[in-house]
């Protein structure tokens, strides 16, 4: 912070602030004592009428102007609390607008390159081959930071489309899984089902696969292991559906579990390299699962040991499910 403008910082405003309106509050209330004594000698010494000049409502005036005293600390804190909240809200979409510039420049850096060596040289077909796969990985990366900004809009402006049915979830994950299997061609996903017969959740299926991209995808770009690998496991309880997405990821501190899912919210910093995506990935994954009416918590034993994350949905069986789809 500049020097030169250190007193016009928040929170020694609101300091200032307390300590003026407090001391105005105490100052009224002795100023008002001696008044009082002051009213009370004059009465004994002239035999005036007590109750006409020392009543006690004048002590519901000092309650009243208390309580508005205290009111405007209230708002005062309240002030500072919001203004707290969008600085922090500040500081994390200029971290995001950074990161999510680099994220769009690179790919676009990459593919302007490639195009100017096709432009400038002949090239063995080979390497053509190699070049244009590494131009198509390219365009993936721009395409999927482009959908989780417009996924993020729909969500948040709840014009999602598809329908809610109801569907067995560990089903819909082995339909992902298989579909997207080459995305994770180099890690090892291991999907254990749960003993007995199919549980069914009310699901929106586009919804639900963004949710399992996201949570996907961020196991193995927060990995630094030569192996990534990804534990799918299910249980079922009374009227839930848990299901637990373990991965030998970067991990986390403790204090950064409720935190990971606040929009723009990065794990790590630029200075280390593990802060990198946009940071609405998690985000996103908070936002279906309220809209399915679930919950989902993360916790991990600490950086470099893996994290686990925890999705709760509510469930009914199979039997009791009525025919057809059900909207949200």
């Amino acid at each position: 912070m500049d020097r030169s403008t250190w007193f016009f910082h928040p929170i020694l405003i609101f300091a200032v602030s307390i300590i003026a309106l407090g001391t105005s509050l105490i100052l009224y209330i002795y100023w008002y004592i001696e008044v009082s004594a002051g009213l009370k000698r004059l009465v004994d010494r002239f035999n005036l009428d007590a109750a006409q000049i020392l009543t006690a409502q004048t002590w519901v005036v000092i309650l009243v102007l208390s309580i508005l005293v205290g009111l405007i600390l209230l708002g005062l804190f309240t002030i500072f609390v919001y203004s707290q909240k969008m600085v922090q809200l500040y500081r994390l979409q200029h971290n995001f607008i950074n990161n999510f510039t680099h994220e769009l420049k690179t790919p676009v850096a990459s593919l302007s390159l490639y195009l100017e060596t096709f432009k400038k040289h002949d090239l063995a077909r080979e390497d053509w081959l190699k070049f244009v796969d590494y131009m198509l990985a390219d365009v993936k990366r721009l395409s999927d930071n482009i959908s989780r900004i417009l996924n993020l809009a729909r969500i948040e402006s709840r014009s999602f489309a598809g329908d809610f049915v109801w569907l067995d979830p560990v089903a819909v994950i082995e339909r992902f899984l298989e579909k997207h299997q080459h995305l994770f061609a180099h890690c090892r996903v291991e999907l254990n089902r749960h003993p007995g017969e199919p549980v069914f959740c009310r699901i929106n299926p586009a919804l639900f696969d963004i949710l399992l991209m996201n949570l996907m995808t961020n196991a193995i770009n927060y990995n630094r292991s030569e192996a990534p690998a990804i534990s799918i496991r299910v249980q079922v309880s009374a009227v839930r559906l848990h299901i637990y997405f373990q991965d030998n990821g970067i991990g986390f501190e403790k204090d950064e579990k409720k935190k990971i899912f606040k929009k723009f919210y990065q794990i790590g910093s630029s200075d280390d390299m593990t802060a990198k995506g946009s940071g609405i990935g998690l985000y996103l994954v908070h936002s279906i699962v309220r809209i399915h009416k679930g919950r989902i918590s993360a916790s991990s034993p600490g950086p470099g040991q893996g994290a686990l994350f925890s999705l709760s949905l509510p469930m009914h069986k199979k039997q009791f499910q009525p025919a057809g789809r059900r909207r949200a």
